[in-house]
């Protein structure tokens, strides 16, 4: 029995290498479990951990009955391990935050209410607490992006997320695509929302992302997006039997 299913919302939390993190984690996602505006469930998904991240996960999993896993046999990166948290959820909702915590879960509060009326809530990152070098590369590719794909989003890089699940699910994922979530899914007529969110140093574990990741990778995604809208297309089931 897949028991994301007695939940509400399915926070995907993808972990690749931050054992050091896993306390935290455990202490602030727990923290804001019971404030949540529906029943929710933690969902983490181990990209193939070489550190002792794993073993982490299954002992909060042991003593934690919201907090649930799953697990890669290797590493296959972020996008591979978002779209396994949404291939597994059962809920109506799933969101998704990073394992580093420089986004705060109690954060999710201030989105969830918007679901009612947008098929995805994000979050903008207000006050970054990032280097200049990595605020200039996020700039830089975010008005790139939205000069390619019209999603008119400020900080889809922000990783605090809300959404539907039935139109998560439609995305189609390849590497690299989370960056492009509000352009895949304004391509289904979805409404996009974002909010301010509270953003913080790293304190614990080793940033995974370099220039080529940040920058380089996301630009030529862009040009994957635009072949891949001049493709799309949207059914509507009229009758069946």
């Amino acid at each position: 029995m897949n028991k994301t299913a007695d939940y509400g919302l399915t926070v995907i939390v993808p972990v690749y290498n931050e054992e050091d993190n896993m306390q935290a984690l455990e202490e602030r996602l727990g923290a804001w479990l019971p404030t949540s505006p529906v029943k929710a469930c933690v969902l983490f998904v181990d990209d193939g951990s070489s550190d002792a991240s794993l073993y982490r996960i299954k002992e909060i999993c042991s003593r934690q009955p919201d907090f649930l896993y799953i697990a890669f046999a290797r590493n296959c990166g972020l996008s591979a391990a978002i779209k396994a948290g949404i291939d597994a959820a059962e809920s109506e909702y799933v969101g998704y935050i990073d394992a580093d915590l420089q986004t705060d879960p109690q954060d999710f509060n201030l989105l969830i209410p918007h679901l009612k009326e947008h098929e995805l809530v994000m979050g903008i990152r207000a006050n970054r607490k990032d280097t200049a070098w990595k605020r200039f590369q996020s700039k830089f590719a975010n008005g790139f992006r939205r000069m390619m794909t019209g999603d008119k989003a400020t900080d889809t890089g922000c990783p605090l997320k809300v959404m539907r699940t039935a139109n998560a699910r439609r995305v189609p994922f390849v590497k690299g695509m989370h960056r492009f979530l509000p352009a895949l899914f304004g391509l289904q007529g979805c409404s996009v929302k974002e909010m301010p969110v509270r953003h913080y140093p790293r304190v614990a574990g080793v940033s995974k992302f370099s220039m080529s990741n940040r920058l380089i990778g996301p630009l030529q995604d862009c040009f994957a997006f635009r072949w891949m809208r001049s493709r799309w297309f949207n059914y509507e089931i009229a009758e069946k039997s």
